[in-house]
């Protein structure tokens, strides 16, 4: 019974033992979910294996045993480095983009963006295929994105070149923006009901209406008749815009949304 005497003698668990045990929770939980349905679940389900082994050699006192795997724990980690260095290329780079660390964003990822979208749109219009490009901003897009097939996939020329190829599946619909990344692709939009629009516009002029007099967003249209730009934002359309003209417009408009989404911190972090 002596054991049990020491369990309820321990100290109470107070707030900060209570906040460790949750962050670590956490990291494990986000570590189990990272390796899910990859083969760095059977090294983690070896390791277990190896872990349990040494704690069973020490109680039966299987010296042999443990002394091996005392010996080879340190070769094993440098082991564990070469053979899973992409996973954990791909923990690191999922947890950088953790809601936290977007804080620490820098303006030249903004500015690369930025280029890759007129790059794409300058490509297109030169060979007249129709695409809608939709940048998120303030008010979320989550309702179409998640009725387009998602990729989450940093935004390159080469990429949206792939998704408005004429013989793409994902041809079809918009490809949404989410800060740096492409988070889906043959996403519809609702159509705009404005019976002053004109005739000779299209579907897609039309969905980026749609989706614009809704929220906050902005749409990059390509026209596959005229090869023309459109910036189409608040509703309103803006056609036949160049790519120097539209570089600097969205330059404007992500620099806004940045300054407002710092305004709208500051308040918490001061109350905090």
């Amino acid at each position: 019974m002596t054991w049990l005497v020491e369990v309820l003698s321990r100290p109470t668990i107070n707030w900060w033992d209570a906040l460790d045990i949750a962050l670590v929770s956490i990291l494990v939980y986000e570590l189990l979910l990272l390796i899910r349905g990859t083969r760095a679940v059977q090294m983690a389900l070896s390791g277990g294996f190896i872990i349990g082994l040494f704690f069973v050699s020490r109680w039966l006192e299987l010296e042999t045993v443990n002394w091996v795997i005392r010996n080879l724990a340190g070769y094993v980690v440098f082991a564990i480095i070469v053979l899973f260095q992409s996973d954990i290329r791909r923990a690191l780079a999922h947890f950088g983009r953790a809601p936290f660390f977007r804080h620490f964003e820098r303006a030249q990822s903004t500015d690369e963006t930025i280029e890759e979208l007129v790059v794409t749109a300058a490509n297109l219009a030169s060979r007249r295929t129709g695409a809608i490009i939709v940048i998120e901003r303030q008010i979320g897009l989550r309702n179409y994105i998640e009725g387009g097939i998602p990729l989450d996939a940093m935004v390159t020329y080469d990429l949206m070149a792939a998704i408005f190829h004429p013989g793409s599946p994902l041809h079809d619909g918009a490809a949404i923006v989410q800060g740096d990344r492409v988070a889906a692709a043959a996403c519809f939009l609702p159509l705009s009901v404005n019976p002053r629009l004109s005739r000779e516009l299209g579907t897609r002029h039309r969905a980026a209406l749609g989706l614009t007099e809704e929220n906050d967003a902005v749409a990059i249209v390509v026209s596959e008749e005229t090869g023309s730009i459109s910036l189409v934002r608040d509703g309103n359309l803006e056609r036949g815009i160049s790519p120097e003209a539209l570089r600097t417009q969205l330059r404007t408009l992500v620099a806004s949304r940045r300054r407002l989404r710092l305004s709208r911190a500051e308040p918490r972090s001061s109350l905090a």
